[in-house]
């Protein structure tokens, strides 16, 4: 190649659909490495999050104690909004003397409502990344594609075709595929990666929300069976007075 040539000559020298493609390129690059950073930062910060509600939630402190500290603070996230949702509807239901059945569904149901909405928000981006993925080679392709067909349609126009004349403009229809690549590459690792980081932080709060429901469960079995205990004793003396 001719020293006079480089990358920003064979750029700044492609046809203007080429250069387009590459401008597109770019602009999906630099913005998916915007939503890397981001739901790096974002994963990170929801699993200190969450190890930090555990050790709370596992210190012994009571429920409805934990409960009041949570309603107090304004930025829930993670596990604290999912027990908060949860708690929530167990007091609701509990208030209105639900059956226990009915009570432990509920509250399910609204775990596993907080749960998912709490993984939309932690997911956030990766349909983009896998986007920008999937589709930039192929972008990079089609302007490689056109690129090529102007440097023959130029080169059919010569009297003498050598390869000197031909390689420029091969030259500026494979940066658009070169620009594809290094597009696609880093987001379909980073999908892979979140994908793998955020399904572990779904296991670990699906957990949680297992062991949440057991110690309701728990906690309103013996709530039950307190009144039926004292009933027990209240006949049991009225039998002995007889």
């Amino acid at each position: 190649m001719p020293e006079s040539l480089n990358i920003i000559d064979l750029i700044t020298q492609a046809s203007l659909l080429v250069q387009i493609v590459m401008a597109l390129l770019l602009l999906a690059s630099l913005f998916s490495w915007v939503i890397i950073f981001r739901m790096s930062a974002r994963l990170s910060t929801a699993k200190n999050f969450d190890q930090q509600f555990e050790t709370w939630f596992w210190s012994g402190e009571d429920l409805a104690k934990l409960y009041q500290g949570v309603q107090g603070s304004p930025d829930r996230q993670g596990l604290e909004q999912i027990f908060y949702v949860g708690f929530s509807e167990y007091l609701r239901m509990h208030k209105k003397r639900q059956p226990k059945d009915d009570i432990i569904d509920g509250v399910e149901r609204k775990l596993r409502v907080g749960l998912g909405r709490q993984q939309q928000l932690l997911e956030s981006g990766l349909t983009t990344l896998a986007s920008v993925g999937s589709v930039a080679p192929y972008i990079g392709l089609f302007g490689t594609v056109w690129g090529i067909m102007n440097a023959f349609l130029g080169l059919s126009q010569t009297e003498q075709a050598t390869l000197a004349s031909v390689a420029p403009g091969i030259a500026e229809a494979l940066i658009a595929t070169a620009m594809g690549l290094f597009a696609a590459i880093p987001a379909v690792l980073a999908y892979n990666h979140f994908t793998a980081k955020s399904s572990l932080l779904y296991d670990s709060r699906a957990l949680f929300c297992d062991e949440m429901t057991g110690m309701l469960q728990r906690e309103t079995s013996v709530q039950a069976q307190a009144p039926t205990a004292r009933d027990t004793q209240v006949n049991t003396t009225q039998v002995n007075r007889l």
